[in-house]
């Protein structure tokens, strides 16, 4: 009966002291006025950063930062409506750094498509095969030359834009103005991608398009995050002022870093893709190898109806595997 009640006793004292702890931390600063002085001190504080704000202006990086989010905006509308637009085919043959007109491209397009369907008949294949055959001529493999050019050109290009990023800024540094660094860069550049991007800057600003919107629209042209950098240094140097130099030496600091990390990254993923290339591989040098070994055994998935369905059903799941494998070993950075 004792041990009991002395149990009760010190509940009631745990309980008491956890009420009063609780109410003492939510409730002694409301009854002290902390909270209220906490707040006046606030309001206090913002009113004098605003009156600063009004005195001296918008400061640089207020505008860099306004610029940022009201791209990044643009971008979430975008995003919210759906997918982004495709763009259109000129833009395409453009990035790809060919010189040819829609009717071109269509009159290729039709020269691959039939070729492929007159290789498919000197091979005998089923007529649906052949259609199939120049469905994928015809559609596909021009759109895939474009866009392995194009991938191959913006390479190129990235590789050397950190240094003509660099021959920018010491051309500002020794008092050239920014026309004439670009004009420098057209003619002493190694590489032709670099050249020609920039030769099509001069001559759109010889068209009276103002400087900062034909470096925009380099973006345009080669698709990537540093030249979309580019494109804004130079809009808000030419808007808000600003020492153009130290704006992009810091930026040529933030490309090269990118592109050491980009190297980072290469390097870590290499032993994936090896990785998946020999397992997508496998299953057809096994093929390859019970066909040399026992044709007999092999050649029943040609010659049957079974055969041909299991065909398909494995190079179908093939597909799937290699399309998740290569999903999970392309890193964007």
């Amino acid at each position: 009966m004792f041990g009991s009640t002395v149990t009760l006793m010190a509940l009631a004292v745990l309980v008491t002291l956890s009420v009063g702890g609780v109410a003492y931390v939510f409730l002694y600063p409301h009854l002290t006025g902390e909270i209220e002085g906490e707040r006046r001190m606030a309001k206090v504080a913002e009113t004098a950063t605003k009156k600063v704000r009004v005195d001296k202006g918008p400061s640089r990086r207020e505008v860099v930062s306004e610029r940022l989010q009201n791209k990044e905006k643009k971008d979430q509308h975008k995003a919210k409506k759906g997918k982004p637009e495709a763009p259109p085919l000129s833009l395409k043959i453009e990035r790809a750094g060919l010189h040819w007109s829609k009717h071109q491209f269509v009159l290729v397009s039709a020269a691959f498509g039939l070729g492929t369907v007159a290789a498919a008949m000197l091979f005998d294949l089923p007529f649906f095969l052949a259609v199939a055959a120049g469905f994928v001529g015809g559609f596909g493999l021009p759109r895939w030359f474009i866009g392995f050019r194009t991938k191959r050109r913006i390479r190129k290009f990235m590789d050397e834009f950190p240094n003509t990023v660099d021959v920018v800024v010491r051309g500002v540094k020794a008092g050239l103005p920014l026309n004439d660094c670009l004009r420098i860069i057209t003619q002493e550049s190694p590489v032709a991608v670099v050249r020609e991007e920039f030769s099509k800057i001069i001559e759109t600003q010889k068209m009276g398009i103002p400087l900062a919107d034909a470096i925009g629209r380099l973006h345009d042209r080669i698709p990537t995050a540093e030249t979309n950098f580019f494109g804004i240094v130079i809009s808000i140097q030419q808007r808000a002022g600003g020492n153009l130099s130290e704006a992009l030496g810091n930026l040529s600091g933030v490309l090269r870093d990118r592109k050491k990390m980009a190297g980072k990254v290469r390097a870590v993923s290499q032993e994936a893709k090896a990785s998946a290339a020999i397992i997508g591989a496998l299953p057809l040098i096994v093929m390859l190898l019970i066909y040399f070994t026992s044709p007999d055994y092999i050649t029943l998935l040609f010659s049957t109806s079974i055969g041909n369905a299991m065909l398909i059903g494995c190079a179908f799941w093939m597909l799937c595997g290699v399309l998740v494998m290569r999903k999970m070993i392309n890193f964007d950075f």
